[in-house]
């Protein structure tokens, strides 16, 4: 598979995809940004410009345009945008993308669904470790946390090599990772914390690093998805997901989660695939009890949402 010279069309231009987009053009690959809900647009470019942690800015003119400007898709897809807009998504470039593979950068758990059941050839899910965040319309601040692994939904990992080769770039970093289930379900019991306790605290990513309490309350959410886990088969160290929280919330304090962000702005959240799928899950297993406080969290949030969001 050569995707040297392949096209990646980044399909979400919120604060991740915009910040990949600039970091990919200025390592000198071929991008296109595709608003992931809004058809029609007229096709132009953004000079967009991200804070690093250095105190050093990137910056790049970018092409933006919507989907339906393009029938046919041939090249790499990156979907960014929020993943309850997958089958919406998913729906659309069925039929147009080819044996072009997909790679979801998406918080959340079966967020590929939509893209296995309408059966696109090869799927590849990043557990993202970085955080971006908008400061005004195109300026950014991006805060990585550690490498971000990708791995095989459907597809093979010679081909995911070649696909992290084509997205190599100095500050979002991609690596292949063999084993992906137990990173996914790690970050997103992480994300089940902070898009659930930091908007209902109206606080940044921080709080877990700054104060017991508040890492206290996480621990409890913690145990409880890591006993959903282990009935799923995935075997979690409740210590090492606090270690990752705690690392994640001490390198973005600051920054607002994107739950936060999204309810600031009424806009629709996330928490159905992080607390809200987990909660689902219990249940499935006929053990709906382990999940209280998790299901309590999101159900709130949602209630959050609704209050906020315009009618």
């Amino acid at each position: 598979m050569q995707n040297s010279k392949k096209t990646i069309y980044i399909i979400g231009a919120g604060a991740i995809g915009k910040a990949l987009a600039v970091f990919l053009t200025q390592a000198g690959k071929k991008v296109v940004l595709l608003r992931g809900h809004v058809h029609g647009i007229t096709a132009h470019v953004e000079h967009i410009e991200v804070e690093l942690r250095d105190g050093q800015t990137a910056e790049a003119d970018i092409a933006v345009s919507s989907m339906d400007h393009y029938p046919h898709l041939d090249g790499i897809l990156v979907i960014t945008t929020k993943s309850y807009g997958n089958p919406q998504i998913a729906s659309f470039l069925k039929g147009k993308t080819g044996n072009s593979p997909v790679v979801l950068l998406q918080n959340g758990l079966n967020v590929e669904a939509a893209f296995t059941s309408n059966a696109f050839p090869e799927i590849y899910r990043c557990v993202l470790f970085a955080s971006s965040q908008y400061t005004a319309e195109l300026r950014l601040r991006f805060m990585p946390a550690s490498v971000s692994p990708i791995g095989v939904v459907k597809g093979s990992l010679e081909n995911l090599a070649a696909i992290i080769e084509t997205l190599d770039n100095r500050q979002l970093v991609f690596k292949v990772e063999e084993t992906i289930q137990p990173i996914i379900w790690t970050k997103a019991i992480i994300n089940s914390v902070f898009n659930s306790i930091c908007p209902l605290l109206e606080t940044d990513n921080g709080i877990f690093y700054r104060n017991q309490d508040a890492q206290s309350i996480a621990r409890t959410i913690i145990d409880e998805c890591i006993g959903v886990a282990a009935n799923e088969g995935i075997l979690l160290d409740a210590d090492q997901v606090v270690k990752q929280l705690l690392l994640i919330s001490k390198t973005s304090e600051g920054q607002l989660i994107s739950t936060y962000q999204d309810l600031l702005h009424k806009r629709k959240t996330e928490i159905e695939t992080l607390n809200i799928t987990i909660a689902a899950i219990a249940d499935q297993q006929h053990k709906k009890e382990l999940t209280r406080n998790t299901l309590l969290l999101g159900k709130l949030i949602q209630l959050k949402s609704a209050i906020t969001m315009p009618a």
